[in-house]
């Protein structure tokens, strides 16, 4: 019987296909389910043969962990060399667009809040 092993909503493409790549590459029968025409079905990767589910647990969790080291330490690399972005970087970029925004969500908040406040 199938098993479910690695959910691809909101997953990184590249992500979703090392997954597939260390699966195949250690032989693990696995198939995928996609969102669907239109988004609401459950997208993931399945392993085939449950005996194999352990071993691809195993696998997928090195990997993760392998990853979120990676990807953190490309984070603090891009931050000492002072290349993430923040909030003051989109202000100084277009302060019109920020401002709106903020503008925004300020109303947004209000109206949302005001009728509770209202009886």
């Amino acid at each position: 019987m199938s098993k479910l092993l690695f959910r691809l909503r909101y997953v990184p493409e590249d992500e979703a296909q090392d997954v597939r790549d260390l699966l195949e590459h250690h032989g693990i029968e696995y198939f995928e389910t996609s969102a669907g025409l239109f988004g609401i079905s459950f997208p993931a990767i399945w392993v085939r043969r449950e005996p194999q589910f352990e071993s691809a647990r195993r696998l997928l969790d090195e990997y993760q962990q392998e990853r979120r080291e990676r990807i953190r330490s490309q984070y603090q690399l891009a931050r000492e060399q002072g290349e993430t972005r923040t909030a003051f970087d989109n202000f100084r970029e277009n302060p019109a667009r920020f401002v709106v925004s903020i503008v925004l969500a300020a109303a947004i908040l209000y109206f949302s809040v005001w009728f509770f406040f209202s009886f």
